[in-house]
């Protein structure tokens, strides 16, 4: 048998005491898996999902770490993220940010633990929150309507601070078969007057907030409100038109009847008198006769009557023309 070589007993337990001080493979517990940040309005809410269970019957528990721009990491204690079994880390301190300034840049991390075994740790992108962060619609929006007009006034999304700012828009179009959207703004006051409107027309909008930061840059265009729809009052103009052309309406309609009965009546004229003519009456003397035929009619005629006496005028012939003709001859 050849002697082996003096290099390999060497090689041997170097071997042999790298594979002593490094962890098994097997005993190192599983990372966290896809973190992710929530940024809206004033959230900050980060989320991962929980480590591929084993037969360990041990919980599993989570712990985050943040850092800023120095590099030293520091361990959540409030809000408490340290030894949570919950795959959820609020940082906003129950709906208003208290731990991380809206300007910084902020580092996240995150690990798992069970027992004395760690996971390593999975890091976050670097994140600023005015820079990063999803703008929401205004809140607690009212709509007025008025004349011709649209009164529209709301709240920011949420509070700003380091000199950061909103501005907001107004996309509004009349409701009809044929949608028109058309933007308003942007105004930086939180009462908006939405004018020359049509009068008694219904009108939908909704609104937006954008968000300025100190060196005056829009951040990104926020969410929509959702829509909602009012209908507008009249204006002085259509009220005069209204005083005017309500009284001409109806003088113009009771001529039109009026106008209109007439010609009727004279193309229907003699229905018209039949309709409203009386019935013939039947005379009493002629009723009493048909109530008892055997009655001559004349005496039926003369019944009740009195017997009236001639009456006549005398008359005396004084002259004539024959007799003055006959008086002359006669005379010698």
């Amino acid at each position: 048998m050849r002697p082996l070589p003096l290099w390999l007993p060497s090689l041997l337990l170097c071997g042999l005491g790298a594979a002593a001080s490094s962890p098994d493979s097997f005993s190192q517990l599983a990372a966290p898996l896809n973190p992710r940040l929530h940024l809206y309005n004033d959230e900050q809410i980060l989320t991962w999902e929980p480590s591929p269970s084993s037969n360990d019957p041990r919980p599993v528990v989570y712990q985050v770490e943040y850092s800023f721009i120095d590099g030293s990491w520091h361990r959540l204690l409030e809000p408490n993220c340290t030894d949570i079994t919950e795959t959820k880390c609020d940082l906003t301190g129950g709906g208003r940010l208290k731990l991380f300034p809206h300007p910084f840049t902020v580092f996240l991390r995150v690990r798992a633990k069970r027992g004395n075994l760690t996971s390593k740790w999975v890091g976050l992108e670097p994140f600023q929150h005015y820079e990063n962060v999803t703008v929401g619609p205004p809140k607690n929006i009212s709509v007025t309507p008025g004349k011709g007009s649209l009164v529209i006034h709301f709240s920011p999304p949420f509070d700003v601070f380091h000199g950061a700012t909103f501005q907001y828009l107004v996309h509004y179009w009349e409701k009809s078969e044929t949608q028109q959207e058309q933007v308003e703004g942007p105004f930086k006051s939180n009462s908006i007057v939405l004018g020359n409107l049509k009068p008694y027309r219904v009108y939908c909008l909704q609104t937006e907030a954008q968000l300025i930061l100190k060196n005056k840059k829009i951040r990104s265009h926020g969410l929509l409100s959702n829509v909602s729809c009012h209908e507008t009052t009249a204006n002085a103009s259509a009220r005069l038109q209204q005083v005017i052309l309500i009284p001409l309406g109806i003088f113009a309609l009771l001529l039109g009847l009026t106008g209109a009965c007439f010609t009727l009546f004279l193309k229907y004229q003699i229905r018209v008198k039949y309709w409203f003519q009386a019935p013939p009456n039947i005379p009493e003397q002629i009723e009493e006769y048909l109530k008892d035929p055997d009655q001559f009619i004349l005496e039926v005629l003369d019944k009740d009557g009195s017997p009236k006496e001639d009456s006549w005028d005398s008359v005396s012939i004084i002259s004539s023309p024959e007799k003055e003709r006959d008086d002359v001859l006669q005379t010698p």
